[in-house]
């Protein structure tokens, strides 16, 4: 019998059997999460029923009690949580709704049609290269609209021209970085010459 299993009574696990006994253990808590979710969610179900509302129903109207501000005459824990009943007018979503409200409830807010937020790129800072041992792919440091440069990220241009459709310039227009060197090197010279200034060569 082996030092170590004289100790801790059991063999010392090496390679592969070690990977599946771990793979087993990820196994066996999957499993337990899933059914410890679906437990949940029965328990919650049975609280739970679908409502649906039409045109022309009456329904409260919740509100959410906030510290130190007055609702209604009343302050803090004591504000009512529901107010109504109002007038439904118009189903502006599944489960959104727009209200007849009173004047004195001018000041909650609408719904909005759409409520979906896109970060839109901005500006090019910066490009660069990887290369694999099959192709070359470009990268982009892009700013995103909304935030500042510090903040800029590196996308894939596969991604960029998937998503963002036009952002990129166009590659017939842009020059590869050695030929515009010798473009301000030529430059450069012209301007020696127009100066008076003759290089030897």
């Amino acid at each position: 019998m082996a030092p170590f299993e004289a100790l801790y009574g059991e063999r010392v696990t090496f390679g592969p059997g070690l990977v599946t006994q771990a793979e087993e253990q990820v196994r066996f808590i999957h499993n337990n999460l899933r059914r410890a979710q679906s437990r949940q969610k029965s328990y919650s179900d049975k609280r739970r029923r679908p409502l649906v509302f039409e045109k022309g129903d009456h329904v409260y109207l919740r509100v959410s009690p906030m510290k130190g501000v007055h609702w209604f005459g009343v302050k803090g824990k004591l504000a009512p949580r529901y107010v109504g009943p109002f007038k439904i007018t118009e189903q502006c979503g599944p489960v959104a709704y727009r209200l007849e409200l009173q004047p004195h409830l001018v000041a909650v807010h609408d719904i909005e049609p759409d409520l979906t937020y896109e970060e839109q790129p901005i500006k090019i800072l910066d490009q660069k290269q990887r290369s694999t041992r099959r192709r070359t792919i470009n990268f982009y440091k892009v700013q995103w609209s909304n935030h500042f440069e510090e903040e800029a990220t590196w996308e894939q241009e596969e991604f960029l021209q998937t998503k963002y459709p036009g952002f990129l310039p166009s590659t017939s227009n842009e020059h590869p970085k050695s030929c515009n060197t010798f473009i301000e090197k030529v430059v450069d010279l012209e301007i020696l010459n127009n100066i008076g200034i003759k290089l030897l060569v």
